[in-house]
This record gives structure tokens, sequence and C-alpha cells, in this order.
């Protein structure tokens, strides 16, 4: 059984997280209006002097707040990812240690969830790691039913974890031509979908842009 103190850190953890990103979003945004120094825009004139629409103080500030709060977003993922190995791990072994010796069968790879442990669950298998930021017309991705904004909780054989961007892509080329199937979260609800990697007119398999989380 998964130490309760686990789930309901990594639960404090994923609150964290979507509280850093709500800041982030807001910092972004005000340093991306209209007339705004931009994230990384220049604070000088063309003749080399600071700039006067804007306040440079505040724009520093608001960068370095920036800078450290998507620190604070690295290390609050790290932590999240770890947790969900020891929930992943723990599962696993559960279901393992639930078939008797004597029955020939053997436990699966990713077995099913335990049943009473709705918790678990909503952690391990509900915890999307990408999302869909960029999808061209005509690809793959959009024939076979993706749209911006889908959150990706597995695809695959691909669950959250380390090298994902690396998983990903070797997940698409050895399924080439073959459907992969897929759980994602849009709006709020899960779904199930399969898609096929294959050749187009556009660049890659699929033609989408999976931003990490």
């Amino acid at each position: 059984m998964v130490a309760p103190n686990v789930k309901a850190e990594t639960m404090r953890l994923m609150d964290r997280r979507s509280a850093l990103e709500a800041e982030m979003d807001g910092i972004i945004a005000a340093l991306s209006a209209p007339g705004g120094a931009g994230i990384t825009g220049s604070l000088v004139d063309a003749e080399g002097f600071p700039r006067a629409d804007i306040d440079i103080p505040a724009v520093l500030a608001q960068r370095r707040k920036l800078g450290e709060l998507r620190n604070d977003h690295k290390d609050v993922t790290n932590k999240i990812e770890k947790n969900l190995e020891v929930l992943h791990s723990t599962r696993l072994t559960r279901n393992e240690q639930s078939i008797p010796r004597s029955s020939g069968i053997s436990a699966p790879l990713h077995g099913g969830l335990s049943q009473n442990d709705p918790m678990e669950e909503d952690l391990v298998t509900r915890l999307p790691f990408a999302m869909i930021d960029d999808i061209a017309d005509g690809s793959p991705a959009a024939l076979d039913g993706l749209l911006l904004g889908d959150e990706i909780v597995k695809f695959g054989s691909v669950e959250a974890g380390g090298r994902l961007q690396e998983r990903l892509v070797s997940e698409a080329l050895t399924s080439e031509d073959n459907q992969v199937s897929l759980l994602i979260i849009r709006q709020g609800s899960p779904m199930n979908l399969t898609i096929t990697p294959r050749k187009w007119h556009g660049r890659g398999l699929m033609g989408c842009h999976f931003r990490i989380l």
C-alpha cells in the first residue's frame, strides 16, 4: 500500500505547480502586453539610452521573478515525477503479488489499478505530462482527431516520467503506419483516441507539437 503521505504530498505539489503556472502566465501576459518590453526584449532605444516608455525597474523585477518561478516549476515537476515513479512501482508490485504463483498467469507490465484506491488512479493515470500547443491542418494528428489544448496523459506506452521528449519521438517512429492509443484530457474530461503516425506532405509523422508540462 502506498503511504498516504506520498499521495497527499503529490496532490499538494500538483496544486503548487498549477499556482506557479498561473503566476507565470500573469507575468508573461503583463510583459507581452502592447507596448511592453516582452520577456526578452531590449530595454534601450535605438540610440542606446534606457527606454522612456517603460518602467525598467519593474520589468527587470518581473523578469527576475519569472526566472525564479520557472526554476520552482521545474523543481516541483521533478518531485511530482519521482512520487509518480513510487506510485507506479507500488502499483506494479501489488499487481504481481495479487496473482497466485500457481496460476500460470504472468503479471502484466502495466496491470490494472486497485478498485479501492481512486486517489492513486487519479495520480498515476490522469496526470497529463504534455499538451498539444501546435497542430498543422491536414496532418495525421488533425485528421485523427487531436485538437489544440489536448493534454496527453498516455501516448502508446509513454506516461509521465523522465526523458519524455525522447520517448515520445521513439514511440512515434517505432509506430509508423500503426495505430497508437492515447489517453487525453480535453476540457477537463478524459478521452481515448487513436492516432496513426505516418508520412504526409508536412514535417514529422504527426504534424503536431507536444509541449512538455
